[in-house]
């Protein structure tokens, strides 16, 4: 039986791209590295993280240390942005029929909540962020044993490849989104356990899950 089901924020539930390409520009004047321009775009959603960073020229091991900057320019431009389409009413319907709701992200937990007062959305039961872009399946695991929760009784929904290796890691089942950042042809080789093109296939997908149980 599931329980909670498990949301990334960024590309999942908030429609976050065109915020954060400013925010990743920005931080690149002031650094040195390189800009986004926006008719590449998909080429930079087709490559892993580690590709992105090499186009970018920002070193992996430097982005800790730069999520701070980042999530704060991020912020200010936060009242322009908004929930996917058809994504509150999912996350109502959910509620309604009894399933917990959390966020897992690596943004930044104060951005997250303050997003969710803004647009009026009180139904998010917990909320769990990390700096650090790889390691999910850690806070994950650390939800689970906080809510004592099995692997089985939680799905989670996010649109990268990295959601899909981190619930591979942690043992939970993943339906990826393809309204996010990373397109069909990246994910694919990650085989995610399930696909959503858009948000009523999440509640479709529950369902057949729940009578396959």
């Amino acid at each position: 039986m599931i329980k909670y089901v498990i949301f990334d924020f960024d590309g999942t539930l908030a429609d976050s791209g065109g915020i954060a390409v400013m925010a990743m520009n920005k931080m690149a004047r002031k650094y040195g590295f390189t800009e986004i321009e926006w008719e590449k775009l998909d080429d930079l959603r087709k490559m892993s993280v580690q590709e992105r960073c090499r186009y970018m020229k920002v070193p992996l091991i430097r982005i800790p240390f730069l999520a701070n900057e980042y999530y704060s320019i991020y912020k200010e431009a936060m009242p322009g942005m908004d929930l996917y389409e058809g994504m509150r009413e999912l996350l109502e319907t959910l509620h309604a029929r009894g399933y917990g709701i959390a966020i897992i992200s690596s943004n930044a937990e104060s951005n997250i909540r303050s997003f969710l007062q803004q647009k009026g959305i009180g139904i998010i039961d917990k909320i769990l962020c990390s700096h650090h872009i790889f390691d999910k399946d850690i806070i994950i695991n650390r939800f689970l044993r906080q809510n004592k929760l099995r692997n089985g009784e939680v799905v989670y929904v996010g649109d990268e490849v990295r959601d899909i290796s981190a619930c591979k890691k942690a043992g939970v089942r993943i339906i990826w989104v393809d309204w996010g950042l990373d397109l069909l042809s990246t994910v694919k080789s990650a085989e995610p356990d399930h696909m959503a093109s858009q948000p009523a296939d999440i509640l479709r997908i529950i369902e057949e899950l729940e009578k396959n149980e």
